[in-house]
């Protein structure tokens, strides 16, 4: 019997957990950081874009050779809605999204509003115990949001289920 488990991390954080997956024991790893776009300039007609990067690590502690289905999916954070994200500074917002492409289609989130689950496949053995999935996080801002200035921030939880 599989058994699923769930692994919650916000952006920045990381942990582990030990499920039992056909007979083996299995410890996976995740760690994700948001992309951090600099200055915003509500003046250009450009959007603003930066990258980051999600992690998950299997391990096999024991028993024999196992596959592990990772899945992932993604917090709407402050705005509540997939269809556009929000950072805020008190009072003002900035619209961002986050998404599984650089072509900026894919939106990051749990398979609703329009967004889309992230997956992963990874075959454990005594040979080699261990591997490890990374994606790429692609940001972006629109360009043309008349914004104050100040410091702009959003935390979005980060679900791993495997």
């Amino acid at each position: 019997m599989i058994r699923q488990r769930k692994f919650v991390a916000l952006f920045l954080a990381g942990g582990a957990l030990v499920p039992v997956i056909a007979g083996a024991a299995v410890s996976c790893s995740v760690s994700a950081t948001g992309p951090a776009f600099g200055v915003y300039n509500p003046l250009s007609a450009t959007p603003a874009y930066a990258n980051s990067a999600v992690h998950v690590s299997c391990t096999l502690l024991s028993g024999g050779a196992t596959t592990v289905n990772l899945v992932s999916s993604y917090s709407t954070g402050n705005s509540g809605s997939y269809a556009s994200r929000s950072m805020l500074s008190g009072a003002s917002v900035l619209r961002y999204n986050l998404y599984y492409d650089a072509a900026y289609t894919l939106i990051r989130g749990n398979g609703t509003g329009g967004s889309q689950m992230g997956g992963a496949t990874l075959n454990l053995t005594p040979g080699t115990p261990t591997q490890t999935a990374s994606g790429t996080i692609y940001g972006r801002i629109p360009a043309g949001q008349d914004v104050a200035a100040g410091s702009y921030a959003d935390t979005i939880v980060v679900t791993i289920t495997y």
